[in-house]
């Protein structure tokens, strides 16, 4: 791996670091993973508000599944 290609994975992952701290400070909830796929998906064209949307759409079901299956 030539220095060059070395340095943007360490300014990548520097970036996905400070993008992870900014998601913990407003609570997102979002994992490492997680956030790195929604950034990677953003990155390709995908409508950040839609993103959004989707998520939270996904939170309210699994939070429903998970209190039917309380009962």
């Amino acid at each position: 791996m030539s220095s060059k290609d070395a340095d943007r994975i360490t300014a990548a992952q520097q970036t996905l670091d400070t993008l992870f701290d900014i998601s913990q400070l407003l609570n997102t909830q979002l994992d490492k993973e997680t956030l790195a796929t929604c950034v990677g998906m953003i990155e390709s064209g995908v409508n950040p508000e839609a993103l959004a949307a989707v998520i939270q759409e996904l939170r309210r079901e699994a939070a429903g599944l998970s209190a039917s299956d309380a009962r």
